[in-house]
């Protein structure tokens, strides 16, 4: 149709910044692109579309107008591109950074420990003027680690064995990164740039993967740490030099301490789980943390919880049935209720007592205070 053309240059000749990065039809040219089969192609179509449905050849007067039309667009598309790419660059570069520093401040940490901490032969070293025997010089230095770390030696060990400090809940190897939740895992296996997905292999099984490119050796191959849903499990490339797996976990209550059996392993007793609200959970598992909830909070006023205040409610129903029990001298109050256990008592009862009046005159009686295994 005549005069669009001109209109259209004028969109492209001073362009918004809202036109720059609107990716509204994202969708249409992806699927032209792909029936196209590449980029010549598509070009090709493109100015096809131009040259039969619009007269941008010929309304531009000049067709170097046209041509410089289209160079204008390819030049601050091209800007966009680069500075985009610096911008990656640079995250890129910082996550590196922050890496090293990471490492390089657990191995300064790992080392002023092993400074800090005294010889092993100096432990069994006193000088005294008394000969010291040979057991007490032994639990000397476990007494005294004992007081300087409030915790015994032995569970100091146990402490250090139990892994690195977890970043983002995960942690990083030489092949890979990786983080989690409790529900699942990510993976983030780097491959070399311009790495497509037609070229990759990927193995997801329900405790096993393996990560590779076809025809070359494999980058990842081993016994997951735990079982995954395999059939919830998926993969993808991002930026063609990263896989990003992402792994279901079969049992959404476990914290994995690595992804491979042999990996290096994180201190789960370290992780940082991530914030929930009650209305999130199914309706058993909300009673049974509303509950433990209510308990909590019972035991830090020092009231009894749930289950405590119900024993409670049984004992004071037994001690009304039981005074039920008539007057008259001589009279037998017998705790059939309590199963193994009968109580006989022979005090003079003046009247039918209520069961305040039934536990003065029997204190006996009184299991207010009792714990009942």
């Amino acid at each position: 149709p005549s005069g669009t053309v001109s209109d259209a240059h004028a969109r492209v000749s001073t362009p918004s910044c809202g036109s720059m990065a609107d990716d509204r039809f994202d969708g249409l040219y992806m699927t032209v692109a792909q029936q196209a089969g590449g980029i010549d192609p598509l070009f090709d179509s493109f100015f096809g579309f131009l040259r039969r449905k619009t007269d941008y050849y010929a309304g531009a007067g000049d067709a170097s107008k046209a041509e410089d039309t289209m160079k204008a667009a390819f030049k601050r598309h091209l800007l966009i591109w680069q500075k985009e790419e610096k911008e990656k660059e640079a995250r890129e570069a910082k996550r590196k950074a922050e890496d090293e520093a990471r490492k390089k401040r657990i191995a300064e940490e790992k080392a002023k420990e092993a400074a800090e901490a005294p010889p092993k032969d100096s432990r069994f070293e006193e000088i005294s003027d008394e000969p010291v025997p040979a057991k007490p010089a032994a639990a000397a230095p476990a007494a005294a680690a004992g007081d300087d770390s409030g915790a015994p030696a032995g569970e100091e060990g146990e402490s250090e064995s139990k892994g690195a400090t977890p970043i983002n809940n995960g942690g990083i190897t030489d092949k890979y990164r990786w983080t989690q939740t409790l529900a699942d895992v990510n993976v983030m296996v780097p491959v070399p740039e311009g790495t497509r997905a037609k070229q990759l292999d990927v193995t997801i099984a329900k405790q096993k993967l393996a990560v590779g490119l076809k025809g070359q050796e494999v980058i990842l191959d081993g016994e997951l740490h735990a079982r995954v849903k395999a059939e919830d499990c998926f993969w993808t490339v991002e930026d063609n030099k990263v896989v990003n797996i992402t792994l279901q976990k079969q049992n959404d209550m476990e914290w994995w301490k690595c992804v491979l059996v042999g990996d290096p392993e994180i201190d789960t007793q370290k992780v940082e789980p991530e914030n929930s609200q009650l209305s999130d959970l199914d309706g058993e598992t909300r009673q049974t943390v509303e509950k433990m909830m209510y308990d909590q909070r019972q035991k830090q006023m020092g009231l009894p919880t749930s289950e405590e205040q119900n024993k409670q409610d049984m004992l004071k129903k037994f001690m009304v049935r039981c005074s039920g029990c008539a007057g008259g001298r001589g009279a037998l109050c017998r705790a059939r209720d309590l199963g193994r256990l009968r109580l006989t008592y022979t005090q003079p009862l003046l009247a039918r007592a209520s069961p305040h009046a039934h536990q003065a005159q029997h204190p006996e009686m009184d299991f207010s205070n009792a714990k009942i295994c």
